[in-house]
């Protein structure tokens, strides 16, 4: 009978640490997709940056139009001036080109100002884009060590899951029958029991059960959480006389 507990205890410690790996391992993925996330939030901001100042750079380029219009404009009415005959005309034109020329000194005084808010905007991105690119260096390299720790989570659990197939193999048929039904709602599937306690659900067993376990050195099944009990002195190494 202890031979029979002793598989079936090998056999939960392999699906133990297996379970182990896999809720350890079940992190990795939740935190790569954090850091991605974060790194998506970074990516979207250095583009918001990009797109204030290609905004900026569109408003000057359009100024710097409006201005070489305004100022042709002039030119044309300027040379129209000195063909104006009559007194009312000639001063109607003066007036619209003064005022053209006002708007120009405007618009050119905008001009400087925009100028500078570009340079200050071009700064500001490449600041950006050197925060940026550390950022992504440092939760790139994070996610990659994620990643390799996923792997290597995986691959143990794989060899486990190999290794159970032997520990299954050693295993009492009926009793392993049991512990696989156990086992797929919870586990330890398998628990000792410690002067007449479960040690699953921490509930007392009755006297005659906890004797008869200690007598057999078998197993049986818990009267409250009905998971597969054993004496814990059924798995206890002899002691040497």
């Amino acid at each position: 009978m202890r031979e029979k507990l002793k598989a079936l205890a090998e056999l939960q410690k392999v699906d133990m640490d297996a379970a182990a790996l896999r809720k350890a391992a079940d992190v990795h993925p939740k935190q790569i997709a954090e850091l991605e996330r974060e790194l998506g939030a970074a990516r979207s901001a250095i583009e918001a940056e990009r797109n204030r100042l290609a905004d900026i750079e569109r408003q000057k380029l359009q100024l710097e139009q409006n201005i070489a219009d305004e100022k042709d404009k002039v030119k044309k009415w300027e040379a129209r001036l000195a063909e104006q005959r009559s007194t009312r005309e000639y001063s109607a034109l003066a007036r619209e080109i003064d005022i053209a020329k006002k708007a120009n000194l405007t618009m050119a005084d905008e001009l400087v100002e925009l100028t500078k808010t570009l340079a200050t905007a071009r700064e500001a991105v490449k600041g950006k884009e050197a925060e940026f690119a550390t950022r992504q260096q440092q939760l790139g390299a994070r996610m990659s060590e994620l990643r390799a720790k996923l792997a290597e989570a995986e691959s143990q659990v794989k060899a486990l899951e190999g290794q159970r197939s032997g520990a299954a193999a050693g295993v009492d048929s009926n009793l392993l029958r049991r512990y696989e039904a156990i086992r797929k709602k919870k586990l330890p599937a398998l628990v000792g029991v410690v002067a007449g306690t479960c040690q699953g659900c921490n509930m007392n067993v009755p006297p005659q059960l906890y004797n008869q376990l200690r007598t057999s050195l078998g197993t049986d099944v818990c009267p409250s959480c009905h998971r597969i009990i054993y004496a814990v002195e059924a798995l206890a190494e002899p002691t040497s006389k």
